[in-house]
């Protein structure tokens, strides 16, 4: 179980990390602000559990965890 939170948190600031390098305002329409800014954090806590959850699936299958 702790394993599983420190890798969520570890995914958490990678996943931060990478969209940070993403210039999203060229996809979504002028003015539009907070529904770009809801589909963004939608799409990170989305990412998170993701990733985290293929590698604790990757680790599992492997018995490393």
């Amino acid at each position: 179980m702790l394993g599983k939170l420190l890798l969520y948190i570890f995914v958490t600031m990678l996943v931060i990390w990478s969209m940070d390098a993403v210039n999203i305002n060229k996809i979504f329409k002028k003015n539009k602000v907070m529904q770009a800014r809801i589909f963004y954090f939608l799409l990170g806590i989305s990412l998170i559990y993701l990733v985290t959850n293929f590698i604790m699936d990757l680790l599992t299958v492997s018995k490393i965890f």
